[in-house]
């Protein structure tokens, strides 16, 4: 009997815990550049990008090839155990790409969770203290400590009682949800005068461009406003870019356009062109207030990850894939502006490279989730798998593999502009 997605979905309900979601009722057979095909031989163009994932494109010929060879070397021995230079030498290539002039160190793990909750001992350890600042909006893991940062309850921390304490919300700015740059920073301000003196505070944290929380856009200007506070306090800044980082805003990282760099910065999903790692890189002093032994993981910087990584960060320059991220951006903005002109419920397109969304409101002003549900769902019979996201669920994003062909993006926006005409 061959296997049929509907299929599957039942043998997912039945042994698949009822937690782990899943957004299309799709299982994959198999997948190249940007395009995959079901197990029923169905093919979509794939503006998801295993969420942030693949900027390099599913199966990258020479991130494959890298990994073969590695695989002919040694698939395990623990970094801490047994060292390996790949290891080494991702470290080398960060330090000198995440922006900052000043001496960095680096640390790798496996998840973006672990990324951002080592982020914060690092801050504890080097600071002296245990406070943290995160944003509205902000999406930072589902470890129990990044659920308190993450600034959404449903559906990743409902029914799982409260989290670890110590963490304090201040307002993104999002003129659009009428927060200013001004109210965004009096927040920050009214938390240190209502729950938390600045000396009690270790790290700010947040996101250049927010990810689950709709891809609104930090501006330089806020973000130089937040490092001053940070350098008049004691404050170390943390830029999450795990969904930001690997080029996706048209530079390597988002902070190289803010005008200030970051003390720490988090990194994961496309680095490794969906191998899993992830990590820190912030100042050496900093990184290196924790003893040996106070960082690691058994999976930690994985051989074949770190392999796969470095692939990817040559493919970014073979390729010239940070002005291809520019490129594809203006293309998408300029598309999704031009539907937008013609259909008044879309109420903003936006994005920093090719980090691209669009926001949904109905008639009366207010956000609209359903209308977006359905985009997402027509798209997908269309044969375009999309994502939604925003704190009210009415982003539409798309992170399309950079190394998407013109027509493949231009396909996709055809399949979008015909859901808005149809719906």
């Amino acid at each position: 009997m061959s296997k049929t997605n509907d299929s599957l979905m039942q043998r997912r309900h039945n042994a698949v815990a009822r937690g782990v979601s899943q957004i299309h009722p799709i299982f994959v057979q198999r997948a190249e550049n940007a395009t995959v095909w079901d197990v029923e031989g169905r093919q979509y163009i794939d503006f998801a990008g295993g969420i942030a994932v693949l900027n390099t494109g599913h199966r990258h010929p020479k991130v494959i090839d890298a990994v073969k060879r590695q695989l002919e070397q040694f698939t395990h021995t623990c970094f801490q155990v047994l060292a390996y230079e790949p290891y080494v030498e991702l470290c080398e290539k960060i330090n000198a790409r995440v922006p900052g002039n000043f001496d960095k160190k680096t640390l790798l793990v496996t998840t973006g969770s672990e990324a951002v909750e080592n982020a914060v001992k690092i801050a504890r350890a080097a600071t002296g203290r245990a406070g943290v600042i995160a944003f509205t909006g902000g999406y930072h893991g589902r470890t129990m400590m990044t659920l308190s940062m993450t600034g959404k309850v449903v559906p990743y921390s409902a029914g799982m009682g409260l989290m670890p304490g110590g963490v304090y919300r201040a307002q993104f700015p999002c003129p659009l949800h009428g927060v200013s740059e001004d109210d965004a920073m009096a927040s920050v301000e009214r938390i240190f005068k209502n729950d938390a003196e600045p000396r009690d505070i270790a790290a700010i944290v947040i996101e250049p461009v927010q990810g689950e929380g709709g891809f609104y856009v930090a501006s330089p200007a806020f973000m130089q406003r937040l490092r001053a506070l940070c350098d008049q306090h004691g404050i170390l800044l943390v830029a999450d870019e795990v969904q930001t980082g690997a080029g996706r805003t048209g530079t390597f990282f988002a902070m190289e356009q803010m005008g200030v760099a970051a003390d720490l910065t988090t990194f994961a999903k496309s680095i490794a062109g969906g191998f899993p790692v992830a990590g820190v890189c912030g100042r050496a002093e900093a990184m290196d207030a924790i003893a040996p032994g106070g960082l690691g993981g058994t999976y930690a910087g994985s051989p074949l990850a770190c392999a796969a990584a470095l692939a990817v960060m040559e493919v970014f320059e073979e390729e010239n894939l940070l002005a291809r991220s520019q490129c594809l951006g203006e293309l998408m903005r300029e598309r999704l502006s031009a539907i937008a002109a013609a259909d008044k419920r879309i109420g903003d397109v936006r994005g920093l490279g090719a980090m691209v969304a669009c926001e949904l409101f109905g008639a009366d002003g207010k956000p609209d989730a359903e209308l977006t549900g359905k985009v997402v769902a027509k798209a997908r019979d269309k044969g375009l798998i999309l994502l939604s996201c925003g704190q009210y669920g009415n982003v539409i994003r798309i992170l399309v593999p950079l190394t998407a062909t013109d027509v493949e993006v231009q396909e996709g926006l055809d399949i979008v502009a015909a859901c808005f005409a149809e719906l």
